[in-house]
């Protein structure tokens, strides 16, 4: 189950990108792009196996948006949209192996220079070495073969010419699962990159529209409800789902820019089943026993949250940050999770022989903290200001960068106020 929700997490994120409608001309303003990239793999988890510089080659198919007429591609200068296919070597063929990413992503101008880019994708990679009890014990990095991608990259162009442009990167990768699994410490790379744009002769010759949009601005409420997927502990480590209900409120700015304020609610199945079974630290005299008066209401968690999202017609990439004000079930999974001293190979629940400590001011950023990075598919495209509007959307949520779970989605848009 767990493989086939992954790949229909990343199909769909591709088809975000694959739906988008391009220019006439979208073959002309077609950019290949290869990519050499080199750098160091923070260790996850203590004693993880020793490794080597990680390398990585990707190879990127973009379009030039520059020639486009709508108004979210010209209000962000042209940016590239596209997706990217990557083999990366993490310097250990034996426990660390290889990664193949397949990740749809945005190119867009940093700081107003046409020469500095801000590059950034989110997609899905295969690795085919995970964490085995037996066999690759120390590399808690991942748990599944399909796991979630991100990337960040600043690029400076360095040479260029009618063909090609020549740029200098640096950035970071990111790989985990989602909290779909235990273990998932993650990777984090930091790279440098080498990179050329190959680009036909129709680019140089093709001059940008001249448009004049005028500035608009209407408001919005929506609504969404989700399911996702997460685990409780490594002890139990079985996925179940996590039930979510979301509001909010704002407005849109030149039909490319949405900000807005919001509230949730969810319940998670872990922390509902963890008490209903009587698990360890409700059982009667533990510190949590008073969760069992009632269940649902422990097991649940709701709080506010601000929102910033780019419209890019049928596609929207949103990212929220998050106030929790109430998710007490956290101060169990802090303290099963955040307390290990020595796990053996083959353990229960009562193997952790220390606990997590809740005066951790870690633990009070995360308990209230959290963040939500999505990707959406508008039904109807958003350069025309749809009065009602559906959207579906694949989310990776976590406790201040921490992966919490990963959900898909389905909302509705109610928009108003039109000036």
């Amino acid at each position: 189950m767990l493989k086939k929700r992954h790949y229909l997490l990343c199909l769909f994120s591709l088809a975000l990108f694959a739906q988008q409608p391009r220019p006439n001309s979208s073959f002309n303003n077609l950019i290949l792009t290869p990519e050499i990239m080199g750098g160091i793999t923070s260790e996850p988890n203590g004693g993880f196996p020793e490794h080597d510089f990680q390398k990585q080659f990707m190879l990127s198919l973009g379009w030039d948006n520059r020639s486009n007429s709508q108004e979210w591609a010209q209000r962000l200068k042209g940016p590239r949209t596209g997706i990217s296919v990557g083999y990366a070597n993490f310097g250990n063929a034996e426990n660390l192996g290889y990664a193949l990413t397949l990740m749809p992503f945005i190119e867009i101008n940093a700081f107003g220079k046409k020469n500095l880019k801000v590059v950034i994708g989110f997609g899905g990679s295969y690795f085919n070495k995970i964490f085995d009890p037996i066999n690759n014990p120390n590399n808690q990095a991942v748990t599944t073969p399909i796991n979630w991608s991100f990337r960040a990259f600043m690029q400076y162009q360095i040479a260029s010419s009618r063909r090609l442009d020549w740029r200098l990167g640096v950035g970071v990768f990111h790989h985990s699962n989602g909290h779909t699994r235990l273990r998932n410490q993650g990777y984090n790379s930091f790279l440098l990159s080498l990179s050329t744009d190959i680009k036909p002769n129709s680019i140089a010759s093709t001059p940008a529209p001249k448009l004049n949009f005028t500035p608009s601005s209407y408001n919005y409420v929506a609504l969404r409800s989700g399911i996702g997927i997460t685990v409780m502990t490594r002890a139990i480590n079985e996925q179940k789902g996590v039930y979510t209900l979301s509001a909010e409120t704002g407005k849109v700015y030149n039909n490319t820019y949405k900000i807005g304020v919001g509230a949730y609610y969810r319940l998670y199945q872990t922390y509902y089943d963890y008490i209903v079974n009587n698990e360890t630290l409700v059982q009667d005299g533990r510190e949590f026993d008073y969760f069992k008066d009632n269940p649902w209401y422990y097991a649940t968690n709701y709080g506010v949250s601000l929102k910033g999202e780019i419209l890019l017609n049928h596609v929207g990439i949103d990212v929220q940050l998050g106030f929790s004000l109430h998710k007490p079930a956290y101060k169990v999974d802090w303290r099963l999770n955040q307390g290990w001293k020595f796990v053996p190979l083959y353990f229960t629940e009562d193997s952790a022989t220390v606990l997590g400590d809740l005066d951790d001011q870690k633990f009070k950023i995360k308990s209230i903290f959290s963040g939500r990075f999505s990707l959406k598919y508008y039904v109807i495209g958003t350069k025309i200001a749809p009065k009602n509007n559906l959207f579906f959307s694949v989310s990776m949520n976590s406790n201040y960068g921490q992966a919490d779970f990963s959900e898909i989605g389905v909302g509705y848009v109610y928009s108003f106020n039109f000036k």
